[in-house]
């Protein structure tokens, strides 16, 4: 990786598949923008050499399904093993973003993001939303109408292969979004 170039790793859980169709979804998006390396992260199965990416990457995309009104067990144990990180600041200045999906139209997907934005400011991240305003056909990006982050919904009885389009999309956007700024902050940064 070269002085111009950053990277992004998104730190994801997905029970049945959906929210790994988003986290690839977003992966593309950042890949689209010249000068990202991307790599997806299952927290459900860290390794030393996960923590070392994650803890090298210039941004950090959070994702997991949510579950009960909030991200799953798996992303919580995550978000608790990270606290030596937010102990030591570790992930300070980071650019962070975020993205769920449930089966319910609602879902409580706001809490989930809403979750995803306390963590990244406890470890001092900054935040990168949505800059899409509401879809108002059912055919237009960001068709749940979510700030905060990349919002998908399913019905819970299919499988990942039956999400809207547009859902991903709207993940894909948000990945491009996340390595614009990252690459914009990383370019500021290095004038000094």
């Amino acid at each position: 990786m070269s002085d111009s170039s950053v990277s992004v790793a998104i730190a994801y859980h997905s029970g049945y598949g959906h929210t790994a169709r988003m986290a690839e979804a977003a992966r593309d998006g950042a890949a689209s923008v010249a000068g990202t390396a991307v790599e997806m992260i299952s927290v459900d199965a860290l390794t030393e050499e996960h923590w070392a990416t994650l803890d090298a990457a210039h941004a950090i995309i959070f994702g997991s399904p949510t579950y009960m009104g909030s991200a799953s067990p798996a992303f919580h144990t995550f978000a608790h093993d990270t606290s030596g990180r937010w102990y030591a600041q570790a992930w300070k200045n980071k650019v962070a973003a975020g993205f769920t999906s449930s089966g319910a139209m609602s879902g409580d997907k706001l809490h989930t993001l809403q979750y995803f934005t306390i963590l990244a400011a406890q470890h001092g991240m900054h935040w990168v939303n949505l800059d899409l305003l509401p879809g108002a056909n059912e055919g237009e990006l960001n068709r749940l109408g979510g700030w905060l982050g990349a919002m998908a919904q399913s019905p819970g009885d299919d499988g990942p292969q039956a999400m809207q389009k547009t859902d991903l999309l709207t993940a894909a956007h948000l990945g491009q979004r996340v390595a614009e700024h990252t690459l914009l902050l990383h370019r500021a940064r290095s004038l000094g």
